[in-house]
């Protein structure tokens, strides 16, 4: 509901600004300063236009009402409904041409009729002494600066809504899993925003001093030094609306393409997930919403590419695990205790999958290994035991021809790297500590405790304490004291372990 507060009071405060400045500002000067007159008509005259604008406020008040009524229905509700989302969604882009035609319609009838009927009626009883042709004027002016003041809302609105189309996007995605979007539907196009601002722009400085200049020729007994003197100050203000206008014309075209051009960095930086917020109703909505269906097509395709990625590691892992009979399964296993280290740790899911990849193939390189040595019942011989201890390397080299893969050199590390030693005396190449890369630490604590823990042709698995307390004794020599810690305390927990081993 505060979201819905902030709203209403930027409207009201953009309302009062647009309002100010067009009836007291603009149609003030105007009338106060072209005409001549003395200080009892200017205090009927000011006394009209403060009971029109009054009038005004309250006529347009119960507009605003109405147009606002579907959007504060949403917060209203007791229980959120998918249906009213929808419509607030639908009248909130509605909102800025909503805004337009209530300041040409109950705004200018507001205000114009009393103001009309009050000063015909005051010249009438000469009070005024002003002739009726400007009330006319006067009347067309109104229409004039309406249609400014109406432009200058439509696109401080446009910036207004933008917040809360936002909010209500997210409620409708967290609460129903539903996306709010116009589906390209235009409510306005550009080409009559154009039209529109291009009108008041160039055509309203030069009507309003025309109609001002009419008023002035009619009741001038000045020099005409004092003529262009008054006649500058109307082509000034004439001037400031026109580049006001213009000024927020630009930011209104603009905000979408910086908008687009952003979003479009994030998909170049593999981010496929963060979609533009659909703000606008007129042709950048279409823009904007085929972005978003790229965006979700292209997230689409990606999941399809890493699940059949993920199903072809799997295929090697199970090749190379139909070689052996006895370590069966051993790279599964592997990777579903790394995975459980890496999310204890806090790595990110991106993270996670990458861990996962590199566990499942972490002994690819064993395809390079012949059964005679592979499948050996008694224990290696010195030659033997050096030829198995290429298969990091073997492996490495293996997944390094996959091409078209980003990360595959975070992939690589884990495979490269398990069989090092946190105090140094481990292979391939004997590093140490945390230059040992993070993905080789975790599988290390893995790979040992399924080695130690599954049978083998020549020995029985060990039992898990026995395994679990190997893992503590070597902390800090064999293994990351972090890694080892967390991937203990897991196993402590019984139902870990019987999912991982079931």
């Amino acid at each position: 509901m505060e979201s819905f507060m902030n709203f209403r009071k930027q409207l009201l405060h953009n309302y009062i600004f647009g309002s100010s400045l067009a009836v007291l500002g603009v149609g003030g000067i105007f009338i106060f300063f072209t005409l001549s007159l003395s200080a009892f008509e200017f205090f009927v005259l000011a006394a009209i236009l403060t009971i029109s604008f009054f009038s005004m406020i309250i006529i347009e008040y119960f507009a605003f009402s109405k147009d606002i009524k579907p959007i504060l229905k949403v917060y209203e509700e007791d229980c959120l409904n998918l249906s009213s989302l929808h419509h607030a969604f639908a009248r909130l882009h509605s909102f800025p041409t909503l805004t337009f035609k209530r300041i040409m319609g109950p705004h200018l009838i507001g205000l114009s009729a009393p103001a009309v009927i009050l000063a015909t009626y005051f010249i009438h009883l000469e009070l005024l002494s002003i002739p009726y042709s400007f009330v006319l004027f006067a009347m067309i002016g109104a229409i004039l600066v309406a249609g400014m003041h109406g432009i200058i809302e439509f696109f401080l609105t446009i910036k207004a809504i933008q917040p809360l189309l936002k909010e209500l996007s997210n409620i409708a995605d967290q609460h129903f899993s539903d996306s709010l979007s116009l589906e390209g539907k235009k409510i306005i196009s550009i080409k009559r925003k154009f039209q529109l601002s291009f009108l008041y722009i160039t055509v309203f400085p030069i009507l309003l001093f025309g109609l001002a200049t009419q008023v002035k020729l009619d009741i001038l007994r000045e020099s005409i030094q004092n003529y262009w003197s008054w006649a500058g100050f109307i082509i000034l203000i004439g001037l400031a609306f026109a580049y006001l206008g213009s000024k927020l014309l630009f930011l209104d075209v603009n905000q979408p393409i910086v908008q687009l051009q952003n979003s479009m960095k994030n998909v170049q930086e593999g981010n496929l997930t963060a979609k533009t917020d659909e703000l606008y109703s007129d042709e950048f909505a279409g823009l904007v919403s085929g972005f978003n269906h790229m965006v979700d097509a292209i997230n689409i395709r990606e999941q399809q590419n890493q699940m059949m990625f993920e199903s072809l590691l799997e295929s090697l892992s199970a090749a190379l695990d139909a070689r052996d009979p006895y370590t069966a399964g051993h790279s599964g296993r592997v990777a579903a205790y790394s995975f459980q280290i890496g999310e204890k740790y806090g790595l990110s899911v991106h993270e996670l999958s990458l861990l996962k990849k590199s566990a499942i193939l972490h002994d690819i390189g064993k395809i390079g290994i012949t059964d005679k040595i592979l499948q050996k019942d008694g224990k290696l011989t010195d030659e033997e035991f050096a030829e198995i201890k290429k298969h990091p390397l073997v492996g490495a080299n293996i997944v390094q021809q996959v091409q078209g893969v980003t990360d595959m050199d975070v992939v690589i590390e884990g495979i490269m790297y398990h069989h090092e030693r946190y105090d140094g005396r481990g292979y391939p190449l004997g590093i140490s500590g945390t230059a040992i890369p993070l993905f080789g630490r975790i599988i290390a604590v893995a790979d040992a405790f399924d080695a130690m823990t599954s049978n083998r042709p020549y020995r029985n698995g060990m039992l898990f304490d026995k395994a679990l307390t190997i893992i503590e004794q070597g902390k800090g020599s064999q293994w990351d004291p972090e890694f080892a810690s967390i991937f203990v305390d897991l196993m402590k927990e019984p139902m870990k372990a019987k999912k991982v081993t079931s």
